[in-house]
């Protein structure tokens, strides 16, 4: 239901007073982001390959699989350690590291909710007027992820009562698209912090 109207809410909010976000702060948001997406899992993949070659015994090796909403684990069982490095060269997009016993975890990042968020992921307010991932209905309070402040006022002045009834009982999200749409909408009456508001803005429009 969310979803279908959103294009609605969104003509709504051309008629609202907004921030006007600086395009110098813009650029410089998108930048950071690419340099952190470009180094973020270099690093610990070298170095997990670099001690698999100085120690090479067979290892228990794990597969875990890091969703936007959720995460899910595999046991790859016990491997030898040109296994382990052929495994990584192959997937050059996943990174990995040892733990404490010697066990090689291996890490890809998936642009999707896991099956269990689609299940019951619930995006609300939580009680300080946070937009918040739930796991399962807001009345849980079981907070998954919280995303940045509302205008609780703006919001409620601009946006149908049923789409803030809607919001506080909470918006279910079975799919990335609805998700992002549903982060993106709300965006637009976040509180005035301007990294908050432009890291999710930028995760959600970059998948249309």
């Amino acid at each position: 239901m969310f979803f279908n109207i959103r294009k609605r809410i969104k003509k709504r909010l051309r008629r609202v007073k907004r921030p006007v976000w600086s395009l110098g702060i813009l650029l410089i948001v998108v930048l950071f982001v690419a340099i952190r997406l470009v180094t973020a899992d270099s690093k610990p993949t070298a170095g997990v390959i670099e001690a698999l070659s100085k120690d090479p015994q067979e290892r228990e090796v794990y597969l875990r699989k890091e969703y936007v909403c959720g995460q899910e684990t595999t046991s790859l069982g016990y491997m030898q350690a040109d296994e382990i490095i052929r495994l990584l060269q192959q997937h050059p997009e996943w990174s990995g590291h040892t733990d404490m016993e010697g066990a090689v975890w291996l890490v890809e990042h998936i642009e999707d909710l896991s099956d269990d968020c689609k299940q019951n992921g619930y995006i609300s307010l939580d009680k300080a007027g946070n937009l918040s991932l739930f796991d399962g209905p807001p009345d849980r309070e079981k907070v998954l992820r919280t995303f940045f402040q509302l205008d609780i006022e703006s919001m409620e002045s601009s946006l149908p009562d049923h789409i803030i009834q809607e919001l506080r009982e909470g918006i279910r999200v079975s799919d990335f698209d609805e998700y992002n749409s549903v982060i993106s909408t709300f965006s637009d009456y976040a509180v005035d912090d301007t990294e908050h508001v432009m890291k999710y803005k930028s995760e959600s429009e970059s998948i249309r």
